[in-house]
């Protein structure tokens, strides 16, 4: 769940089936009782075909909250991005950043860096779309230390410099779940 829309959505698949959340949050919620195993296969088919996934063990819960927390960070914090990802994640996960960094990799096939970045570039493409700010103020929103770096990361994983994105009227996006 990445958005509030999401949140609807789940939260009405949580009503269907008669349970009640206490606390909803990015790719997580807490129920106020437990479910039954009925419950939980009809929760479990009504979200699969709203295209999300029930996450019941420890090691894919933990790697959703990774992926929780970069998202966060890079599409819903206005502050431009912190020097240390790997301090931000050990912080809130409360885990040391290498077994993160591990984990991640081993079951995502991915570093968390390479994921971070694809966030942080489509967080850029989104920006350049909606043409209101430079791509100066663009590379410091995002956390970049100069429009070169921006750039020359931007067109290492695009393809494309971000005025040749920005030309194409952003038909090359990408959907936040599919990185």
């Amino acid at each position: 769940m990445v958005c509030r829309r999401c949140k609807i959505a789940v939260e009405n698949e949580l009503e269907k089936v008669g349970l009640l959340p206490q606390q909803m949050e990015l790719g997580e919620v807490t129920l106020k009782a437990a479910p039954n195993s009925k419950q939980l296969e009809q929760l479990r088919n009504g979200l699969n075909a709203l295209g999300f996934e029930l996450i019941d063990d420890q090691k894919s819960k933990l790697i959703e909250k990774i992926k929780t927390q970069i998202i966060e960070l890079v599409h819903h914090n206005p502050d431009p991005q912190p020097l240390k990802l790997s301090a931000l994640l050990a912080d809130k996960l409360q885990h040391d950043y290498n077994y993160l960094s591990n984990l991640f990799s081993s079951i995502e096939g991915q570093t968390i860096e390479k994921y971070y970045i694809a966030q942080k570039i489509e967080r850029v493409k989104e920006l350049l779309v909606y043409n209101e700010l430079t791509l100066s103020e663009i590379a410091y929103q995002t956390g970049y230390s100069s429009v070169a770096y921006l750039s020359a990361q931007f067109k290492q994983v695009t393809g494309l410099t971000p005025s040749a994105f920005k030309a194409l009227k952003g038909a090359k996006r990408t959907n936040i779940e599919n990185l």
